[in-house]
């Protein structure tokens, strides 16, 4: 299977239809919607296609302890109702909890002051009391102070000033700022901050009493996907008084299918095929057993829409990389229990039986790789025995090891660059093999070198590719004479990247040392408990069986992280670079949201 192609598809019609339209084109579910209308500038008035506010709602109850016996069926349950009904409650809870903290925070700032009542101005001649928490060690600033003022009160940090004055006093009056009490006495502030612990508790117990349709809000999370969806496709649509227009890529096996949905409701319909300066998004057309791989086609960077589809040799370098990062058949046999342990709850849906799969792909690479460097939780086979005997290489010979990476790495970026020259149909396609002969050239120089052979195939292959590089490194065309000087230019350019080529196939010794790593530290924790077992007490025992246990547990999650993202990385950047380097965009069809298996 490969990248599916597209048609873009205009549907025009009255605009009395625009409802029955779009509702049939989700049912569909095989349009990836384009905007006729401007986008919105404000980002906060834009419409979303997720359910941000149903999983919002749902965020809000699930994090309650001990949620109430649940409801399972309601006929009369609306699920936009109930989320704007959480919601409305969570900003209510929210807004008294600020109002607690306030009243708390403005108790605290009074509480050295006691509880005492602002007189009428009239009572002061207009003045105004001002407040400061004046700290002993400022005590001589008092001094320079014009306004009235008297210290009502002290303890061992501070003295509670209070300054007389009808106007605000300036900033720098003293070295600190002034304290802002408020106007409410401190016996009303409590009051108030009763009222508003009461009021929480409140707001609390409806919060509780809600969290009795977590399973209903769960089950009905589809149909709020799918309205937001259609929000989403309304918000796209061209609409005036009398018609209205929708547009959209729809792959091309599915054009027939929506031609005559749109015959019956009577829309006209306008198929145009990408044009080239149209950007159509990626579809990968891949069985479910390939699911995974699609997930991480997609996951870094989507393939470009004329690229091509590297799902399949993603899976397979992925489980190649990942196996000789972790270099052990023991963790390799870990990882496919795990896989085991958890078969049932990894089979809910297509997608989740995808990444079972992967996981099985994933343990038995580790496995066989373990079982050809002979190396079972950091124990070596007997090597008169059947497994001895498969245990042809070893991950201490350095240069054997340093050269299966280098030629991994050589065919990896080989292989990038053919799927480029197949897919692209300009003339730059062309460097694709230079860039390939350069890489063989290269590896026969360095093998021949290593032998004492003759190397003149190797230089020969060499500067045929860097020719070809230099001449194919542009699509620039030519219709003046300086022209052909910025070619050059850009054929320069283009074999400056051989230092770039050569940095990409040296990153993957990463698979040889990270391999020795992991190795490494499994022999380093066997040893070590060995040590400390070796006395023979049951103390030493036990305490040789901890850290065995604990080094291979520390070891094994090193070697699943390491494996993850050195595995994945040698694929989204050396591999992408040259064999994907255009990002495309995810074909996201307008579509009806399914309750999963």
């Amino acid at each position: 299977m490969s990248i599916a192609p597209l048609k873009k598809l205009s549907l025009v019609g009255p605009v009395e239809a625009q409802d029955a339209a779009l509702t049939r084109l989700q049912d569909m579910g095989v349009m990836h919607i384009l905007p006729l209308v401007p986008v919105e500038a404000r980002v906060e008035k834009r419409v979303s296609r997720e359910a941000e506010e149903a999983y919002k709602a749902l965020r809000f109850l699930a994090v309650v302890p001990g949620p109430r016996r649940q409801v399972r069926s309601d006929p009369d349950f609306d699920v936009q109702a109930f989320v704007a009904d959480v919601l409305a409650l969570k900003d209510r809870l929210r807004a008294a909890r600020d109002r607690r903290d306030a009243l708390a925070n403005r108790l605290a700032h009074m509480q050295p002051w006691g509880d005492f009542e602002f007189p009428p101005l009239e009572s002061l001649a207009g003045q105004r009391l001002w407040f400061w928490q004046l700290p002993v060690k400022h005590r001589a600033a008092l001094q320079s102070v014009d306004l009235p003022w008297e210290i009502v009160g002290q303890d061992a940090r501070y003295l509670f000033v209070v300054v007389l004055s009808p106007d605000e006093p300036p900033s720098d009056l003293l070295p600190i700022p002034r304290v802002h009490l408020g106007a409410k006495p401190g016996r009303v502030l409590e009051a108030d901050l009763e009222t508003a612990e009461i009021e929480i508790e409140t707001l609390l117990g409806e919060r509780m009493a809600l969290t009795r349709y977590l399973t209903l809000l769960r089950g009905k999370l589809s149909e709020a996907e799918t309205l937001a969806e259609r929000a989403f496709a309304d918000s796209q649509t061209l609409r005036d008084p009398d018609l209205f227009a929708v547009q959209g890529w729809v792959p091309e096996a599915r054009v027939l299918e929506v031609e005559e949905a749109c015959a019956h409701l009577g829309l006209a319909v306008l198929i145009e095929a990408p044009g080239p300066d149209d950007t159509p998004p990626t579809l990968l057309e891949q069985p479910d057993e390939a699911g995974a791989g699609v997930d991480l086609a997609t996951f870094y960077q989507p393939p470009h829409y004329r690229a091509w589809d590297p799902t399949r040799m993603l899976m397979l370098s992925f489980a190649l990389f990942f196996a000789m990062i972790v270099a052990d058949a023991g963790y390799g046999i870990v990882v496919g229990l795990l896989v085991l342990t958890f078969w049932r709850r990894l089979g809910i849906n297509a997608h989740m039986r995808a990444w079972r799969r992967m996981g099985l792909y994933l343990a038995g690479a580790a496995v066989a790789f373990g079982v050809i460097v002979g190396s079972y939780f950091g124990f070596a086979p007997p090597e008169r025995g059947v497994l001895g005997g498969l245990a042809f290489l070893d991950l201490n010979d350095f240069d054997t090891m340093m050269t299966l990476s280098i030629l991994i790495g050589v065919l990896h970026i080989c292989f990038a660059n053919a799927m480029a020259f197949r897919a692209k149909t300009t003339r730059s396609r062309y460097a694709n093999l230079g860039w390939i002969a350069l890489l063989a050239g290269g590896v026969t120089l360095w093998i021949g070198g290593m032998e004492g052979s003759s190397r003149e195939v190797g230089g020969a292959l060499m500067g045929v590719g860097l020719l070809l590089v230099m001449a194919y490194a542009s699509d620039r065309s030519v219709r003046q004479p300086k022209d052909w000087l910025w070619r050059g230019f850009d054929g320069l350019k283009g074999a400056a990247g051989l230092m770039g080529m050569f940095g990409d196939v040296l990153s993957y010794m990463r698979l040889f040392a990270l391999g020795l790593a992991s190795a490494s530290l499994a022999i380093t924790f066997n040893d070590l408990a060995a040590d400390v077992m070796a006395s023979g007490s049951g103390l030493a025992v036990l305490g040789g069986l901890l850290i065995f246990v604990i080094g291979h547990v520390l070891n094994f999650a090193l070697a699943m992280m390491s494996g993850v993202v050195h595995g994945l990385r040698l694929n989204f950047i050396e591999f992408y670079k040259w064999g994907l380097p255009e990002e495309g965009i995810v074909f996201r069809a307008f579509a009806r949201k399914e309750v999963q298996e």
